[in-house]
């Protein structure tokens, strides 16, 4: 197995180490890191074991794939050796709204590149990924990328014109979850029960119904409908939320996002 070098050592680079390390997909010597000018790589190095490197010659020397993991407003100001040290490496960048042509720009010699948009659940193993590649992955690219993204949770692969749509739901989607959670949370507390129980009843009614979904084979109207008595009280709080349009109000959301995205991806 060869080594990966990751140029950024946030979070999501910290829970991509952290997943390839618990699933024995990497040892700690198979992994090199490389920060800014804050203390991330040296702190995530210091953690987890893995090498944190001086410079980008020794990052990259030895390493056969490259994890894009910095801010996206940091790749215009990326190394320009970038072009010759990624020479013949498989490039994977996490970095919202930046296009394949636009990151073959900073590898062009690249053997092969793929945009991937990950969420923040895959910070303990429970996120999606959807990536894209800018050409064909042969079986063993297409290992190193289901093991690299796979870290984060579960994998789909799609075509790069559907990645802003993928940004908008589920890349922003967990965005939409805690805010839906915290409305929960407060109506509980308008209703009459303490904060804590409100906010303890909000988070494991969001996480149980998401299990059963995801156990189910039948569609959410379905459940939703298994638990609506005719004129009941699910029934009435489903009635308030047809008369304020709530699906026509998360399918804006949704679709604004996904304009943002696509605006974000012409920079």
């Amino acid at each position: 197995m060869n080594k990966i070098a990751f140029i950024g050592a946030g979070r999501m680079a910290s829970a991509i180490v952290n997943g390839l390390l618990a699933s024995g997909a990497r040892t700690a010597s198979q992994i090199a890191c490389l920060g800014g000018d804050d203390n991330t790589a040296a702190n995530l190095a210091s953690r987890t074991g893995i090498t944190a490197a001086p410079g980008l010659a020794a990052l990259l020397d030895g390493a056969d794939t490259i994890v894009l993991a910095c801010k996206p407003q940091q790749l215009a100001s990326l190394d320009p050796r970038l072009a010759d040290l990624a020479a013949g490496k498989l490039v994977l960048s996490i970095l919202a709204g930046k296009r394949l042509d636009r990151l073959a720009q900073t590898f062009p010699r690249a053997r092969n590149i793929v945009r991937a948009m990950p969420n923040t659940p895959g910070q303990i193993g429970a996120g999606i990924t959807a990536w894209a590649a800018r050409a064909p992955l042969s079986d063993a690219d297409r290992a190193i990328i289901d093991a690299v993204l796979g870290a984060l949770g579960r994998v789909v692969t799609v075509g790069e014109p559907q990645l802003d749509a993928v940004t908008a739901l589920s890349g922003s989607g967990p965005g939409y979850i805690f805010e839906f959670a915290a409305a929960l949370r407060d109506a509980g507390e308008a209703a009459g029960l303490p904060r804590e129980t409100a906010r303890q009843l909000a988070v494991e009614t969001l996480l149980g119904s998401a299990r059963l979904l995801a156990a189910s084979e039948s569609e959410a109207e379905a459940l939703r409908d298994q638990v609506t008595s005719p004129n009941g009280t699910t029934y009435a709080g489903l009635q308030r939320m047809g008369s304020g349009n709530f699906r026509r109000l998360i399918k804006e959301t949704v679709l604004a996002a996904k304009h943002r995205s696509e605006e974000l991806s012409k920079d």
